[in-house]
């Protein structure tokens, strides 16, 4: 029989172990139970959220919120955003229509400076398989060479009159100039350390290939968009690889993305648009032929139905050559892609290199050095040419002039 004192003992260690077990206390087993559940893998529900890879923007027209670079085709013109906001355009040469430059998605990731070009594997090349260095003559890249993903670049090398027209073999062609001044304004955009010194260094020495390294990846869109609505206007292009992108399907998207249907515009805004849609897809309607002056119509009447038919004449020889129709739409105000910011033609150096030549790199001691002038000196007398001599042209050689011998006193 359990004395008194064992029996009390027995219910305070009994109570004790109740009140432990409710308050949770952790047994060796439910310590590695603790663990394990600390360590179970990490779920979609648990993980961090990761930044979207950047892909084509959906609709069209759409306008960039982040760093990309976007080219329009049929515009011929490419532009580059920083941070959704855009910062230079550039007027391009884009691929013949039997070399034409690709519509979809690329990258950037780097700038080559002095590239070196190897001939491909294509019936128009000459030597397929040839590398040609970097400097050569034969070279088409020009000094810069940016990589959009397989074999399509941005480069330069093109004269000024293909910017603007065709130009390449599926790439996007710049002047010398303009690529020069694009590198740079990449690389700012992307915050690469590429110096405009940095830059003329490079080109010094052209038979030498530099590579620079993006300091991120630049999303690139190759759109094809012949309906643009920019900045207030309706921008129609002519369809230059017959791709039948100028329908009133494709106009009504392009309208409907900015909050506009056609049925609203007005109706000299539809007969505008719909006589540009005619015009850009070959169907220029002919203007009905004048009724026929009566016998008796005067001379005037006559002269001023000619040089009307005349002028009609020449408007439609025009609109047929015309690449662009631009509109005004009310609606469209303040709406739309951005239009083209520091439009780079071509047609000029650009800032960069206008003011200093790739040969020269002026160093800080050349640039405080005392320039003193040099003496001048008298130029040299012009030669008097000798006259061609002949029969009928003798040469008569002038004689010095004499003072008159005095006559006697």
């Amino acid at each position: 029989m359990k004395s008194p004192n064992k029996l009390v003992l027995l219910a305070i260690i009994g109570a004790l172990t109740t009140i432990s077990c409710q308050r949770g206390t952790s047994s060796p087993a439910s310590a590695v139970a603790t663990a394990e559940a600390h360590t179970q893998p990490a779920t979609p529900e648990n993980q961090p959220a990761q930044k979207a890879e950047p892909t084509m923007l959906p609709g069209p027209n759409a306008v960039p919120h982040d760093t990309r670079i976007v080219v329009n085709i049929p515009a011929f013109r490419m532009d580059l955003f920083r941070d959704g906001t855009l910062v230079k355009s550039y007027k391009i040469g884009i691929g013949y229509p039997e070399f034409p430059l690709p519509r979809g998605f690329r990258k950037a990731e780097m700038i080559i400076f002095n590239p070196t070009w190897t001939q491909p594997n294509e019936s128009w090349a000459s030597n397929p398989g040839e590398v040609v260095a970097a400097g050569a003559p034969g070279n088409p890249l020009g000094p810069i060479k940016i990589p959009i993903g397989g074999a399509n670049l941005i480069h330069g090398g093109k004269p000024l009159a293909k910017i603007g027209n065709f130009a390449s073999h599926g790439c996007v062609g710049l002047t010398n100039a303009q690529v020069k001044d694009f590198a740079k304004v990449l690389a700012d955009a992307t915050n690469t350390q590429l110096t405009s010194q940095t830059m003329l260094s490079y080109l010094r020495r052209p038979t030498r290939t530099q590579v620079v390294k993006l300091a991120q990846v630049i999303p690139v869109e190759l759109r094809y968009e012949t309906i643009v609505a920019q900045d207030g206007k309706l921008h129609i292009y002519r369809d230059v690889y017959k791709q039948k992108t100028n329908t009133e399907e494709n106009l009504r998207a392009v309208l409907e993305a900015n909050g506009i249907t056609f049925d609203k515009l007005s109706e000299e805004e539809k007969s505008q648009v719909t006589e540009a849609l005619n015009i850009v897809s070959g169907r220029l309607k002919q203007q009905p032929t004048p009724a026929p002056l009566p016998a008796n119509a005067s001379s005037a009447d006559r002269a001023a139905a000619a040089a009307a038919r005349k002028a009609e004449a020449q408007r439609q020889k025009k609109l047929r050559s015309q690449r662009e129709f631009v509109i005004e739409i009310a609606a469209l105000a303040a709406k739309g892609y951005p239009a083209a910011v520091n439009l780079n033609t071509g047609a000029a150096d650009s800032t960069m290199t206008a003011s200093l030549s790739i040969d020269e790199v002026v160093s800080p001691a050349q640039v405080n050095r005392v320039v003193r002038p040099r003496p001048v000196t008298s130029p040299t007398p012009a030669v008097t040419p000798t006259p061609f001599a002949s029969p009928m042209n003798p040469v008569v050689t002038p004689q010095p002039r004499m003072n008159p011998t005095p006559a006697p006193r």
